[in-house]
């Protein structure tokens, strides 16, 4: 119900209305020029709460993203991931400041993907957006707002900040593998992460939760289905994703090297106290054998050897969908952004091939 009155002039619009447990609640806005101006606000506002939403409501948005990113999210990440967001709450905070939920339209939010992309790079830019739509998504479930202003958005980024992805040839591969394989002892846990990262690809945490029951020797295969934590020390942790969970197929050379760590073959594969800066210590151990291999790689690190397990499966021609399920990823279309690099490289590789084919016609 509406009703309106004049006051100094100016018009004001107050809307009645009572929620499901029958309470009454009333909101009113003044200084409209004219009477059809108010009655236009109202007429508004009762069709917000035809659909609704609760008008009620108005939020600062960087309040809002906070207490979403409690409810919703935190629970559920791992402390990388709520480092991410803490960040991004900063950043939104920021920006925003006290801007209301519902003052921020489309074009609004598309100027603060344009003024933030202008210092920071793709994935940056894209990870806040993300989350960002998510939250929006939330404020239109709980019926704030009634339009995505995230809706459509074009991304901007810096591109001269976008990070080169390392990654060793099938020659460096091969001699990188080689000098380490050479300097296996079971004292030296380093070279057998390092050799395990290069026939699987996978990542730093998993393979320092690897234990002995996730090899079998006889199939050939490494089940990767948990992590360990060696940041804050709290053991065993879950998989970055469920999709994370994945049996890989390896060869017999590396299992027989693993062999010769625990003659009891029982508990963690590399039982060691993850003190802090153990993942440093395998780097250092990794630019050692880089140097020994006569490897000239500055900004590589172990998640290269990721990488570079990567461009060898496509280099052999493995199929991307086989490549994805190694890499625990949910989907083909994050493997092909990940290593959208790689696969421009082989598919110009297959282009020329293609070509020289078909000048023999």
């Amino acid at each position: 119900m509406a009703n309106f009155m004049k006051r100094n002039g100016k018009w004001q619009a107050r809307v009645s209305w009572r929620d499901a447990n029958g309470k009454l609640h009333q909101k009113s806005k003044a200084g409209f020029a004219t009477k059809a101006q108010a009655k236009l606000y109202a007429a508004e506002l009762e069709s917000e709460l035809g659909k609704g939403v609760d008008v009620s409501a108005d939020p600062v948005f960087a309040d809002y993203f906070e207490q979403w990113y409690k409810t919703y999210r935190e629970p559920h990440l791992a402390e990388n991931s709520k480092n991410q967001y803490t960040a991004n709450i900063k950043i939104v905070k920021l920006y925003f400041n006290q801007i209301k939920l519902k003052s921020i339209n489309r074009s609004f939010y598309q100027q603060f993907i344009n003024d933030f992309g202008k210092a920071h790079a793709y994935g940056t830019v894209k990870r806040l957006h993300a989350q960002i739509k998510s939250c929006v998504k939330s404020a239109l479930a709980d019926g704030i707002i009634t339009k995505d202003f995230t809706y459509g958005i074009k991304s901007s980024y810096n591109n001269s900040l976008a990070r080169h992805v390392e990654y060793l040839s099938i020659d460096e591969l091969k001699r990188l593998a080689k000098v380490v394989s050479d300097d296996l002892s079971p004292d030296n846990i380093p070279a057998y992460m390092i050799l395990v990262a290069i026939y699987t690809g996978a990542r730093f945490s998993e393979i320092l939760g690897l234990t002995w029951d996730d090899i079998d020797f006889d199939a050939k295969t490494i089940r990767i289905n948990k992590t360990w934590d060696y940041h804050n020390h709290q053991g065993f942790l879950p998989t970055k994703t469920p999709h994370s969970v994945r049996t890989i197929r390896v060869n017999s050379a590396l299992l027989n090297e693993l062999k010769q760590l625990d003659n009891n073959h029982t508990g963690r594969i590399f039982e060691v106290v993850t003190a802090p800066y153990f993942n440093e210590k395998v780097n250092n151990a990794l630019k050692h054998y880089l140097s020994v291999a006569g490897i000239n790689k500055k900004g590589f690190h172990f998640h290269s050897l990721r990488h570079s397990h990567v461009a060898y499966l496509l280099s052999q021609g493995v199929d991307l969908y086989a490549i994805s399920k190694r890499l625990g990823h949910a989907n083909m279309s994050i493997t092909s952004n990940v290593y959208a690099y790689f696969i421009d490289e082989y598919k110009r590789k297959s282009d020329n091939l293609i070509e020289s084919k078909l000048d023999k016609l």
